[in-house]
């Protein structure tokens, strides 16, 4: 008996496995996405179609987990400083595209439709979260998520994951079954704010030195499990705590940004996010009740229509207000007109606190799972609409399918120098940086510079790094450089690197990481400025040349102290005028006495035998 329901399961998990392998192809081939796809497939073999599975929640609830996992590698793209800066887009942004939303969406299904205000305003509620889980695998397939419009879609998307929170805690207000129990929401609200302390205390704490001493272990797989036990757990806490599996997920992926294991991390996680994912659009794809579309079709129909249009008229509104242009604004009105999978968490809560009926409640899942189903082929539909979509602002290219020789990151006043002795060689380079401002200003110059943000693994692939020769980190923010280091040492290993550093230290931590080539950003200027100090005091300019060369080489020899003890103590001896006493080491030499070097001292240095 038992190996029949273990076949029957078996047969049933094929069957999810068949139908996507076999409908998600098709679909990309035909250009419709491989949501579209998963959908289509969920719809065949679901309870509406096919029949080959009866509970879709089941599934949608283990499916949950894609969504989890991916907000999860989301946030380990999303360094902590990163988040701040996004912060008025978050709270900014987000705040103003959810309240115009839901005012208006609330009118419409109270005013058109004739639904009580709390009814409507639930319903508005659950429309106005959008779908995650479509938008960023939209916005991932496309490769728009590291663009400036890409990035003001996740702020969004992340201020409306938050809201998850206080929407449920006004359901249980608003329920006659606990009506007036003020003091049960603000304790949930508590006990909310409680769990997330307990998240970062952890992330903060613990994560790191954990992974430090499973990778001394050296077992991949107790990694990977670890990598999956960070997800699961904080998505875990999050539940208990009453807030959304997917924000503790995320916030686990920020506290994680920072740790040289994260690369790891990703790549472990991936094919558990990419197989849950898909499984959760088949769940989506089954949810869809084709008994309640025909016993409603008018309703439903109307109400999908006019949602979706109202809802996009909004956000299309927003985006204008704040000055984003026609195209990008289209985009995001388009890509976010749907509801969202956290509306079914508000409608469950709903209907089980007598807000709403069980038939209204289904009703209400049908609009959401429909836009869902249809946010994919209006995508399609409306491309033609936005021919420059792709691009971020006029003027300005993102890196897709470059192949120069030298890829140059970062086109500040360091990299437009650096650039002139390729350029003059007629190299092929292919140049990349973050600042529109500067990328338009460099183009009325004639230089090709396109959008990227080299910290990302998918810029660096699609600006070329995978072929190129050499790479030079031109950026002026050290914390970028390192980022850029540690990733193409890991996946360009066929390339030269070069980087610029911030200061001495800086030049330490890059060679240790394993550059091929660092110089100080402000080294060679300092030292011709002083070699013409000394030509505006009367110096002869050979004597200057000298000098210049002297102190070139003692900072050298200096720098291989440091580097060899790890300290950039060590070569102090060695700076010239220097009195400061000094503890000799294995490293040093004895420290010459004076302020500057004797003529016998000089030579020594020239001729190597110092």
């Amino acid at each position: 008996m038992s190996v029949d329901a273990d076949s029957s399961q078996l047969v049933k998990v094929v069957a999810l496995l068949g139908a996507a392998v076999g409908m998600v192809p098709i679909f990309r081939r035909l250009g419709l996405g491989s949501v579209l796809g998963y959908l289509t497939a969920g719809l065949l073999i679901g309870p509406f179609g096919l029949g080959w599975f009866s509970e879709p929640e089941a599934i949608l609830h283990v499916a949950e987990l894609g969504v989890v996992m991916y907000l999860f590698v989301i946030g380990l793209e999303m360094r902590p400083s990163h988040l701040w800066g996004m912060r008025r887009q978050i709270f900014g942004l987000g705040a103003l595209q959810i309240a115009a939303c839901t005012l208006a969406l609330t009118a419409t299904g109270w005013l058109a439709f004739g639904f009580p205000l709390p009814v409507a305003f639930i319903g508005s509620a659950g429309f106005v979260l959008t779908s995650t889980a479509i938008v960023m695998q939209l916005l991932g397939e496309r490769g728009d998520i590291a663009l400036p419009r890409g990035q003001k879609i996740v702020a969004i998307l992340l201020f409306e994951d938050l809201l998850i929170v206080p929407l449920l805690a006004i359901v249980a207000l608003l329920s006659p079954v606990v009506a007036g129990d003020g003091d049960a929401a603000w304790g949930k609200l508590g006990i909310g704010a409680a769990t997330l302390a307990a998240l970062v205390a952890a992330g903060i704490w613990l994560l790191n030195p954990l992974f430090r001493v499973l990778a001394a272990a050296k077992a991949r797989e107790v990694m990977t499990a670890a990598a999956l036990l960070v997800v699961l757990g904080a998505a875990l806490l999050m539940q208990v705590g009453g807030l959304s599996m997917a924000m503790g997920a995320f916030l686990a992926g920020v506290l994680l940004s920072e740790s040289v294991f994260r690369h790891q991390i990703e790549a472990d996680i991936e094919p558990f996010r990419g197989i849950l994912l898909g499984l959760f659009f088949l769940g989506v794809g089954m949810s869809l009740d084709l008994g309640v579309v025909a016993r409603n079709w008018q309703l439903i129909g109307v109400s999908v229509l006019a949602m979706m249009l109202v809802k996009a008229l909004c956000v299309y509104a927003v985006a204008r207000l704040t000055r984003s242009a026609h195209s990008d604004a289209l985009d995001r009105a388009v890509l976010m007109a749907q509801g969202g999978e956290f509306a079914f968490v508000l409608f469950a809560a709903a209907t089980a606190g007598r807000v709403i009926d069980a038939e209204t409640g289904a009703n209400l899942t049908a609009i959401v799972v429909l836009s869902m189903v249809l946010t994919p082929l209006l995508v399609l539909a409306t491309r033609g609409l936005a021919p420059k979509a792709a691009q971020p602002l006029e003027g300005v290219e993102a890196a897709d399918g470059q192949t120069g020789s030298v890829l140059i990151i970062g086109f500040g006043r360091f990299g437009q120098v650096m650039s002139q002795s390729l350029l003059a060689r007629d190299v092929d380079v292919t140049i990349i940086d973050t600042d529109i401002e500067m990328i338009q200003s460099a183009a009325e110059f004639g230089f090709k510079v396109y959008y990227g943000d080299g910290t990302r693994l998918d810029v660096l692939h699609a600006s070329g790094a995978g072929s190129a020769r050499a790479i030079a980190i031109c950026a002026d923010d050290r914390e970028a450089t390192d980022r850029i280091v540690e990733l193409a040492k890991l996946e360009f290993p066929q390339a030269k690197l070069l980087a610029r550093s911030y200061d001495r230290e800086h030049s330490l931590k890059l060679v240790d990481a394993g550059v091929d080539f660092q110089i100080r950003e402000t080294f060679e200027s300092a030292v011709e400025f002083g070699r013409a100090a000394l030509l505006e005091l009367g110096v002869p300019e050979n004597e200057a040349d000298g000098i210049a060369e002297q102190v070139r080489e003692l900072d050298r020899e200096r720098f291989e102290l440091e580097t060899a003890a790890g300290d950039v103590r060590a070569g102090r001896p060695l700076i010239i005028g220097n009195t400061a006493p000094a503890t000799p080491t294995p490293f040093t030499r004895p420290r010459r006495e004076g302020k500057a070097l004797n003529r016998e001292a000089e030579d020594a240095i020239r001729d190597g035998d110092a």
